[in-house]
């Protein structure tokens, strides 16, 4: 079996990358696309390349030209010098701040986090900050830098957001840390004569940090068409970079090459980051899946969207929305506010949803969980919140898997059984305002929406929710199971309309056992109170 490649897990230093016989998908071309331009900010989920992204602009304006050697830039630097005095690989001083490592519980953790920044850049330019701010002192490094060196500096700051990110539900701490960025990403106006480039990195958008007002100089290229490939990977990168790792992960995994694309596909691909972008796949996914030879939720599992969760509760975001889709227009999909009601923007931010269609006529987006591994990983994650249980736990009736063994025996009571036993313990809310019948119907119909959803990782498994009731289809190797829930009206009822609506009929050409369910949810008795078949 073929050797694989080195997979640059977690490597984020371009040189040490390049340096290190890494394998690298070549993205120089954007680099030299930004360096016609000279002020930019870019949103992208966790773990996608934004750190490695800054790192190799670091390396360009430095102009260590020895580490692009037969990459794109190459040839166009070479050609046409992006340098204003079109000198090519014109050195400049880089100041880079990097937020992304650090704990942020105080004011103190954040001015400890810059300062670490800027001490460094002040003993190589001889500074001393006395009682100056921040952002003074951020000021006084510029300039020095550019004097010493004869050329405009370059400012990269990766991961802007990471304090704001980790202090969303403290609101005082939230105002404390926006109060000082602002100050301090201010600098990049101020001092704009004295830069050559700047770029800030990061995950969500915040509306009131106001840089965005104050840096009316500053590109967001986040849903920029020429921009949708400068992190994650292309489909054509990942067929001309990595076909002897698929190769080898087929042969691992007892797959066609078809089939182990179609896999990865699946899995991993699925974003877009403006309405005319083509796919992007997961990097981090990706390289895993090509190191370990097996294929896992790695994205998922290095992070836990805890707020993301507390944000959908908070705002009573209908779950099924999340699994379905949803309709936004452009105005509500760029900007984040902490507090506010529309949790839309930092869910697509932080790769939880991703663009799938855009309606020209009415400006608005239609947004989907990107692919399987979010799909499946964040629905799993939100279970306790929704149905009080994880859907993975042996000691839970409530462990997806069961249900779906519960199908596949064709044990129908079984099933039903431990979708009840689900429904009766659901976390409903104790406060009497939200105790009312819709309140009550719509716990129920998340609950089966969400189970029938999970199941569709194991088998064929298809739910649609429609105002009043929660419908699905499950398919086995030799049975189709066709379920109609009805609540405060009988399960004979909810037979019947399985036969007057012809809910059967697409499936009467196959050579399959057709099963129908019906069942009845009682808001006051808050469970399945019966079913029956036929």
């Amino acid at each position: 079996m073929q050797e694989i490649r080195k997979m640059p897990i977690g490597v984020q230093d371009f040189e040490k990358l390049i340096l290190g016989g890494y394998v690298y998908v070549d993205k120089t071309k954007f680099v030299y696309q930004l360096a016609q331009g000279n002020c930019y900010f870019l949103s992208r989920p966790r773990r996608f390349g934004k750190s490695l992204l800054l790192s190799t602009l670091k390396q360009y304006f430095l102009g260590n030209k020895d580490v692009f050697k037969g990459l794109a830039i190459e040839k166009l630097e070479n050609e046409n010098p992006t340098s204003f005095d079109k000198v090519a690989w014109a050195k400049h001083p880089v100041i880079y701040i990097d937020l992304n490592s650090e704990k942020y519980d105080s004011l103190d953790s954040l001015k400890k986090a810059l300062n670490r920044s800027l001490e460094p850049l002040e003993n190589e330019y001889n500074l001393k900050p006395g009682n100056e701010t921040l952002s003074g002192r951020f000021i006084k490094i510029i300039q020095a830098a550019n004097k010493k060196a004869g050329r405009q500096a370059v400012v990269l700051v990766d991961e802007y957001d990471k304090p704001l990110l980790q202090t969303i539900d403290k609101p005082e701490l939230f105002d404390d840390y926006r109060a000082t960025l602002k100050a301090f990403y201010g600098v990049l106006k101020s001092e704009d004569a004295n830069l050559r480039f700047s770029m800030l990195t990061g995950v969500t958008k915040f509306s009131q940090v106001s840089v965005w007002s104050d840096l009316n100089n500053l590109n967001d290229i986040t849903m920029d068409n020429r921009y949708c490939g400068i992190c994650g990977i292309t489909e054509k990168e990942l067929k001309e970079k990595f076909a002897e790792e698929i190769k080898v992960l087929a042969e691992k995994n007892d797959l066609s090459e078809n089939e182990c694309f179609l896999t990865l596909k699946q899995k991993y691909d699925g974003y877009h980051f403006s309405k005319k972008a083509e796919e992007v796949y997961n990097p981090f996914s990706l390289l895993n899946t090509f190191d370990k030879q097996e294929f896992n939720d790695y994205w998922f599992q290095t992070g836990t969207p805890t707020f993301l969760v507390e944000e959908i509760k908070r705002n009573n975001f209908d779950l099924r929305k999340l699994i379905d889709g949803v309709d936004v227009d452009s105005q509500r999909l760029t900007e984040y506010s902490v507090g506010g009601t529309n949790p839309i923007p930092i869910l697509v931010q932080s790769g939880y949803l991703t663009i799938k269609g855009y309606d020209s006529r009415f400006d608005t987006y239609h947004l989907e969980l990107p692919n399987e591994e979010v799909k499946y990983g964040f629905l799993n994650f939100l279970s306790p919140d929704f149905i009080g249980t994880k859907s993975f736990s042996f000691d839970s009736d409530f462990d997806v898997r069961k249900f779906v063994k519960d199908i596949e025996s064709c044990n129908v009571d079984a099933f039903m059984t431990r979708l009840q036993s689900i429904i009766a313990s659901l976390p409903y809310p104790t406060d009497a305002k939200n105790q009312t019948v819709e309140m009550l119907e719509y716990n129920f119909q998340v609950a089966v929406y969400l189970t029938f959803t999970l199941m569709g990782q194991f088998t064929q498994c298809e739910v649609h929710s429609i105002k009043g009731r929660a419908d699905a289809v499950v398919e086995t190797n030799d049975s189709v199971y066709i379920f109609e829930f009805k609540t405060n009206d009988s399960a004979e009822n909810a037979l019947a309309q399985i036969d007057e609506l012809c809910y059967a009929e697409k499936y009467n050409y196959s050579s399959k056992h057709i099963v129908k369910i019906g069942a009845e949810f009682n808001t006051q008795e808050r469970k399945l109170v019966e079913w029956v078949r036929k």
